[in-house]
C-alpha cells in the first residue's frame, strides 16, 4: 500500500473516532457524563424508549378535558420536574414560570406528611437547572445553576452554586421543624 492510502485511511479512521466521540457525549456534559441543558433538561425528562408501536386491540376511547377550574389541574399541569429524595422523605420540584431562559424553574423542597394533611412546602429559589449531586436522610446536595443578567452591556451568562438542604423532622413524622439552605463547596 502506498503512503498516501496509509495517510487517507488515517484521516478516515481518526475522521470517524471523532465523529463517533461526538455522538456518544451528545446530550452529555463531557466533563461530569451528566445530561446537558436542553429542552427535556429542565423537566428531567429521559428520551422514550424506541420499540415497536403497538397496535389497537380494542375501541379507541375518547378523553375530555378538565374543567380549567378544577381543583388542583392547573398547579399540576405546570409541574415540569420531580426528583424524590432521601429515601422518600421528601421531594424536590419545579413548576415552569417566567422566561425559562432567565431562571424560569420555581424550585421547591416538598415534604409529605399524612394523607389527610397538605405537604409542607419550602421554595428554593429561582434557577435555570439544578442537579441533585447526593441525597441521604435529612438532607440533599444541589448544583444550583442560575442565569445572570449584566444591565450595563445586556449580556445574559451564568453561575453555578452548590447548596446543602438540610432539615430536621418532626416527631411522630409530622412536617419538618426546621429547613436550612447552606453554601457549600
Amino acid at each position: 500500500m502506498s503512503r498516501s492510502a496509509f495517510t487517507i485511511a488515517g484521516a478516515v479512521a481518526l475522521a470517524l473516532s471523532v465523529s463517533a466521540c461526538d455522538a456518544a457525549t451528545e446530550g452529555t456534559d463531557a466533563a461530569n457524563g451528566e445530561a446537558s441543558a436542553g429542552p427535556d433538561a429542565a423537566a428531567g425528562a429521559a428520551p422514550a424508549p424506541q420499540t415497536v408501536p403497538l397496535t389497537p386491540s380494542g375501541p379507541a376511547a375518547p378523553l375530555t378535558p378538565e374543567p380549567a377550574e378544577a381543583e388542583g389541574v392547573q398547579d399540576a399541569a405546570s409541574v415540569v420536574r420531580v426528583d424524590p429524595v432521601s429515601e422518600g422523605q421528601a421531594k424536590l420540584f419545579g413548576t415552569a414560570g417566567g422566561d425559562p431562559a432567565m431562571n424560569g424553574l420555581y424550585t421547591y423542597i416538598a415534604f409529605y406528611v399524612a394523607p389527610s394533611e397538605p405537604w409542607t412546602v419550602y421554595k428554593l429559589g429561582d434557577v435555570l437547572d439544578y442537579t441533585v449531586l447526593s441525597s441521604s436522610p435529612g438532607r440533599v446536595d444541589l448544583d444550583l445553576h442560575k442565569s445572570t443578567y449584566d444591565e450595563a452591556s445586556g449580556q445574559i451568562g451564568d453561575r453555578h452554586r452548590r447548596v446543602i438542604v438540610q432539615w430536621t423532622m418532626g416527631s411522630d413524622e409530622g412536617p419538618p421543624t426546621a429547613v436550612t439552605v447552606t453554601p457549600a463547596q
